[in-house]
């Protein structure tokens, strides 16, 4: 008879070892691989198949519109709320606010007459208690189960049938029919299969709470994203307000959306114009100061960029870049001295996104460029621009997408001038008499730089 045998796999990739190592053989990852029990093999007779193949004409259809959560936020993430029988994934780093964000999904579900549970494995019964008192989620109808015991959970599944049920976290759960400790790689991958089972059958929306690591992916198996049905992300810093939730996985709908919020005393609050935040306290006549057009999901939004120069007398001068990819602004720096004759190689060079905003697109390149540009000849921008451009290695300026929109946010926000490359096609702004803004297009970085820092 075989027996159980300990195996070392990859979290990465899944690769099993029969010893440990520093490193991954399958996927080259380092400090990757994590002790698990691993269960014989069993035998399936090949001709022992319960379920044949069935015309997909044949499949009774089943009701697969999301139910709106009461968050609004979270439910234009999800494109209209959660779906029944579906799970859904809640990562992020410790303190951003999950714990909060999925107790005012549940107290929002029991007011709109539907009973939710939450499931928590790292906090008491008490401790939820007042939290909930403190971002006014007291509510009947929220139903609290303090364990740690997958048994337990879908016991109550069975019992309560709830409208949604929250899991906090993945990681704390154990399922005694499997010989490892909570959190271990086997152990969350067992215990998500059987809470997928559970909320198909049931047909119960539930939302898994996970962890993070230090390099920001989920903890425990790469197969766990695979096994749910929408991965989400709420992303910020602790140090600001600003709370960004995205989506890596939804097979319900796009993943191109992103819901803002904010962290206030009575829990996450919905930005309704984000860029309002991003623009309360920008002090318009400094230099090294610059406002992207920004898109993000269906949103447009305004973002300041800052940019600071100081002379250093080090052999390697610092590049620091918070909000924007490190890369991206090496390769800037790079096209402003070869192409533009900005020569920063003497230079600390600083870079900044006001409100805990992130730009990963390439239409921020040009107000990352004109920032620094602006703070190395201490020369402020005019009042009311707003950029948005691409910067090609050459220097040349880009088109970018989406243009009429980013436009239509900054005539909104009381642009005066709106920077677009030059090879933009019409936009609907030039058409109409009278709209109050003038629109700018050069062809090049040095042309922009020329005609914005004149003086």
């Amino acid at each position: 008879m075989s027996r159980s045998r300990i195996v070392f796999r990859c979290l990465s990739c899944g690769a099993g070892s029969p010893k440990w190592s520093g490193r991954c053989h399958g996927c080259g990852e380092w400090n990757t691989l994590s002790e698990e029990l691993e269960a014989p093999v069993l035998t399936v007779d090949p001709g022992a198949v319960t379920t044949p193949p069935t015309p997909v004409t044949e499949v009774p259809p089943v009701d697969g519109r999301p139910v709106p959560t009461g968050v609004t936020e979270f439910d234009r993430v999800l494109g209209g709320g959660l779906v029944p029988g579906s799970v859904t994934l809640l990562s992020g780093e410790p303190g951003v606010g999950k714990s909060t964000l999925v107790l005012q999904l549940l107290a929002a579900a029991a007011r709109a007459g539907r009973t939710g549970l939450y499931v928590t494995g790292e906090e008491s019964a008490a401790q939820v208690r007042l939290r909930a008192e403190r971002i006014g989620a007291l509510h009947p109808g929220v139903l609290l189960a303090a364990s740690t015991s997958l048994a337990d959970v879908l016991v109550h599944l069975d019992a309560v049938r709830p409208g949604v049920c929250i899991v906090d976290s993945i990681q704390t759960l154990h399922d005694a029919t499997t010989g490892s400790a909570p959190g271990t790689v086997v152990q969350v991958r067992e215990c998500a299969h059987r809470l997928v089972a559970a909320a198909k059958r049931l047909g119960v929306p539930v939302v898994v709470v996970g962890h993070v690591t230090k390099e920001g992916h989920v903890a425990g198996p790469q197969t766990l994203a695979h096994v749910v049905d929408t991965v989400l992300s709420l992303e910020g810093d602790r140090h600001h307000e600003l709370r960004l939730l995205r989506a890596s996985k939804h097979r319900f709908g796009s993943t191109d959306e992103v819901g803002v919020l904010r962290a206030a005393d009575r829990g996450l609050v919905a930005v309704v114009d984000p860029s309002e935040l991003f623009l309360a306290d920008r002090h318009a006549v400094r230099s090294g100061s610059a406002v992207s057009a920004s898109c993000d999901g269906s949103r447009s939004m305004l973002v300041e960029v800052q940019g600071l120069v100081v002379p250093s007398a080090q052999p390697q001068p610092r590049r620091s870049g918070q909000g924007v990819d490190a890369g991206r602004l090496a390769l800037l720096l790079a096209v402003l001295q070869q192409r533009a004759g900005v020569n920063l190689a003497r230079h600390d060079v600083y870079t900044a996104t006001v409100g805990g905003a992130r730009l990963v697109e390439p239409a921020a390149d040009l107000a990352v460029c004109v920032s620094l540009a602006s703070a190395a000849f201490d020369v402020a921008l005019p009042d009311g621009v707003v950029l948005c451009g691409e910067v090609g290695l050459g220097g040349e300026l880009r088109q970018v997408s989406r243009v009429d929109s980013r436009v239509a946010e900054a005539v909104r926000i009381g642009a005066r001038t709106v920077v677009v490359p030059g090879s933009t096609p019409a936009l609907d702004v030039e058409t109409r008499p009278g709209a109050g803004v003038e629109i700018m297009r050069p062809s090049s970085l040095p042309e922009a730089l020329a005609d914005l820092l004149a003086a």
